[in-house]
């Protein structure tokens, strides 16, 4: 196991970090860009090491994917063992039992004791688009709604369903027709304020699609039930629910996008658990598999049986070395309880980052949900203008003292925490530590 501490030998980054970004303006396609330009050689536990032997504290696990953390011993045993066996033959034209075992796993963890479906494929994105086949050919209705601050991904059609403009959708158009925006029910910024904000947003997206779209042409309503890149924008208590019950008597698709909050990471196996919400399909994929590519759509039987034979999948949908690695990862939620771990670093996120609103006025918002956690800057909190330029300082310090740290938001003002669940919790407390230092530098 690798040491789990923080350990600085260079600046941030280092001279050799600085020489393979230098490589990459040369080799790789500018528009690839990196949030912290260190190359990173190892990774375990709550640490990842770069090629400078730098050690840093890991609060992002790649965007919410190392959920079991690198090197996860039964992962790197199970994709071992499968690479020996085979590694591609294609679902589509001889398949094999893995796959089927991840659609009976996901068939049977995801919200609703209905019958379920599965199909796999490599990408959230995908996941999303494939949703939406599935939603129009068993409906035969065209449109899709989405929300506001929303992101479901970089294909086509994914971009059009995405909210923020740059860097996602700037000059890529035109999008895909018959996606409809609605607000979001955003409880820190809603006109109204939070009390009042999940009653009043299901009727104001209500009345939208109503007037605006027609229930008999909708599709499918798209939702994180917490979002993700928009800013961990957490829905009041009530809405989802509300939500599910005008699509429920609408016959409109609820889809819940839970890629990035999917798979224990809010304390729940799925977002929609906390206030028991079934939605008709589930899009899943990041922490499915312990880093591999691999991604989902999983709902109702009779939504998925409704396309026609070689409507969905590709070539490397499922793949059987990913396939080992989410049947591996899922085995590690299960034995090591990585729900109740995910409550507990949590409460101690949820515990430091109220701290720092009561040091520092500039944090205007602390939420989310187990280890899903997020703090938003402002200028004002009277006023609540956003503080991109403060979140990028505070971000900046804390990559030179060693922590990955995530920012997100439309207006880029919010920090967002994805520890890997099996991070120690003194570990934490360190990351913590560093975020207050790193805070307090750049406020002056």
């Amino acid at each position: 196991m690798l040491d789990q501490q923080r350990i600085l030998r260079t600046p941030v980054p280092g001279p050799r970090s600085r020489e393979l970004q230098a490589r990459k303006a040369s080799a790789v396609a500018a528009g690839v860009g990196t949030t912290l330009p260190v190359y990173v050689t190892q990774g375990a536990g709550g640490i990842l090491v770069d090629v400078d032997g730098n050690q840093l504290i890991d609060l992002g696990s790649g965007i919410a994917v190392t959920t079991v953390g690198n090197g996860n011993p039964r992962v790197v045993e199970a994709v071992t063992e499968q690479v020996r066996r085979f590694t591609h033959t294609c679902f589509m034209v001889t398949p094999y039992e893995p796959y089927l075992e991840v659609c009976e796993k996901l068939n049977a963890l995801t919200p609703g004791e209905h019958e379920k479906r599965s199909a796999l494929f490599n990408s959230g994105a995908e996941a999303v688009e494939n949703a939406v086949k599935v939603a129009r050919h068993a409906t035969g209705r065209p449109a899709v709604v989405v929300f506001e601050h929303a992101y479901h991904g970089r294909t086509n059609l994914t971009m059009g369903m995405t909210a923020k403009a740059m860097p996602y959708k700037h000059r890529f158009g035109p999008f895909a027709p018959e996606v409809y925006r609605v607000p979001m029910a955003y409880p820190y910024r809603w006109p109204g304020g939070p009390e009042r904000c999940a009653e009043e947003a299901l009727a104001v997206v209500t009345d939208l699609i109503h007037t605006q779209v027609g229930e008999e042409n909708t599709a499918a309503v798209v939702i994180e039930p917490i979002q993700g890149e928009g800013g961990f924008v957490v829905p009041p208590e009530g809405f989802l629910p509300g939500l599910a019950a005008w699509c429920r008597e609408h016959g409109v698709v609820l889809v819940a996008d839970e890629v990035q909050s999917g798979f224990c990471r809010t304390g729940d196996w799925f977002a929609c658990d906390h206030e028991g919400v079934v939605p008709d399909l589930v899009t899943t994929a990041k922490g499915i598999a312990g880093g591999m590519p691999l991604a989902a759509v999983t709902g109702r039987a009779e939504l998925m049986d409704a396309v026609h034979g070689g409507g969905l999948g590709g070539t490397y949908g499922g793949n059987p070395v990913a396939c080992a690695a989410a049947l591996a990862s899922i085995e590690t939620m299960e034995a090591d309880g990585l729900p109740t771990r995910a409550r507990r670093l949590g409460a101690v996120l949820e515990e430091r980052l109220t701290g720092l609103a009561a040091r520092f006025p500039q944090v205007g918002d602390v939420r989310g949900r187990g280890a899903m956690m997020a703090m938003e800057l402002v200028v004002d909190r009277e006023t609540k203008e956003p503080d991109p330029a403060l979140t990028a300082a505070v971000n900046r310090g804390c990559h030179e003292r060693g922590v990955v740290t995530l920012t997100c938001g439309t207006y880029g003002n919010v920090f967002r925490f994805l520890p890997p669940l099996t991070i120690g919790e003194d570990l934490l407390h360190e990351a913590m530590d560093v975020l207050e230092e790193s805070f307090a530098a750049a406020v002056g």
